[in-house]
């Protein structure tokens, strides 16, 4: 038997699941702001239902679904993400795209 407490080894995997979850919730919330930049109505905007239903399929709450969609369109004011796409060349020529969400007060 390895290790003496049950609970010890139950709460130590929760820990890595949640941390795991979390960053995951992270990414999907950060894609859906994305998306609702070009409009906050899932029926008009095919980025934004796409988005919107991989973070359904991952479980994601529909109030922290709704609080990606309103910090995207802006209703908050708190802070707009963009989405960035930098392009360069590499060691005999490959060609490098970089793509990146970044936050801006």
């Amino acid at each position: 038997m390895s290790g003496h407490s049950k609970w010890s080894t139950i709460k130590r995997q929760k820990g890595i699941k949640d941390a795991a979850r979390g960053s995951l919730f992270t990414k999907l919330g950060n894609m859906i702001a994305i998306a609702a930049r070009s409009g906050s109505d899932p029926e008009t905007n095919f980025s934004l239902r796409l988005a919107i239903d991989k973070a359904r399929a991952s479980n994601m709450p529909m109030a922290n679904i709704q609080r990606s969609i309103d910090r995207g369109s802006g209703k908050t004011g708190v802070e707009q993400i963009q989405e960035l796409l930098y392009e360069g060349y590499g060691p005999g020529g490959v060609a490098i795209l970089v793509e990146s969400s970044h936050g801006q007060h």
